[in-house]
């Protein structure tokens, strides 16, 4: 089936990552890059790779760019296979891809995902499955928070081979990122409109019990602790992404009552007190 597959990566400032990912994807006849304006190596890296093309977006968010890749005129295909930048194909998926034979009703394919630290493979990751191969025709994206979900209309099976999630960018890159999208977290979770959806969900309205939840659930549930220093490092790394999270929830409420004793008209539309507002949020690419 791999003939029948186009491959699209998302991109910005990826130099870390490109070009691992694009050599497991040496199988395909055209590789689509969309670019968000890199300013490293991301696109003399990309332009090292014969079958990849570039198409360079402005970045407005996650969902707008994926909606933007599969509106692409010169797709060939009618599957894509769509991966972040630091998406690694193992040679299992490869193969299992290659021996794909959907049914006219099956319209995507779902994948795991074996989350690493600097290569090292960690039995504690908390990444989602996410639907990653797929019939383009009539699919697009919704905003989700900080991320999006995939609307596509026909089955969805699993995978059994993992993708690798392993980032490269330096911390300080992930820190500023986890700021952005903890700010849109925040946001959908005070959002009068939004029922949380999940467990986890209902434990990040606890405020400051979400960062000690996630240390426990990494390290001792999922087994982190014997993954040794990668299992402590991303451990503490997911702890203070709750922690950030936590921290505007309570920005939020501080303000709240900080408020209460005046009388302030607001509309439906406007932010909720201490957080950003839309249009005050950096637009950037997901790092998760």
């Amino acid at each position: 089936m791999l003939d029948q597959i186009t491959p699209l990566v998302l991109t910005y400032n990826e130099a870390p990552n490109i070009g691992r990912a694009l050599r497991q994807l040496r199988w395909a006849r055209e590789i689509v890059v969309v670019d968000s304006f890199s300013d490293d190596d991301t696109l003399a890296i990309v332009k090292s790779f014969p079958q990849a093309r570039i198409v360079q977006h402005n970045f407005e968010s996650h969902a707008a760019q994926w909606n933007f890749a599969l509106a692409e005129p010169t797709l060939a295909t009618e599957w894509v296979l769509a991966l972040d930048a630091d998406y690694i194909l193992t040679d299992e998926m490869i193969l299992e891809m290659t021996e794909l034979r959907p049914s006219a009703e099956t319209f995507g394919y779902r994948a795991q995902f074996a989350y690493c630290i600097s290569g090292h493979r960690i039995r504690s990751g908390l990444y989602p499955p996410v639907t990653v191969l797929y019939r383009r025709r009539d699919a697009r994206y919704l905003p989700d928070g900080h991320a999006h979900r995939l609307i596509i209309e026909g089955d969805v099976r699993n995978l059994k081979s993992p993708i690798l999630h392993d980032d490269r960018k330096p911390m300080g890159r992930w820190f500023q990122s986890q700021q952005e999208y903890m700010a849109l977290e925040a946001r959908k979770i005070l959002s009068s409109k939004h029922t949380a959806r999940s467990a986890s969900e209902r434990i990040r309205r606890l405020r400051l019990v979400a960062p000690f939840a996630v240390l426990f659930y990494c390290l001792i549930w999922r087994g982190g602790i014997f993954d040794g220093w990668p299992g402590l490092f991303y451990a503490f790394q997911r702890m203070l992404a709750e922690l950030i999270l936590s921290l505007r929830l309570l920005e939020h409420d501080i303000n709240w009552l900080q408020d209460q004793p005046r009388s302030i008209t607001s509309s439906d539309d406007s932010p909720a007190p201490g957080l950003l507002p839309k249009s005050a949020i950096p637009k950037q690419q997901s790092e998760v």
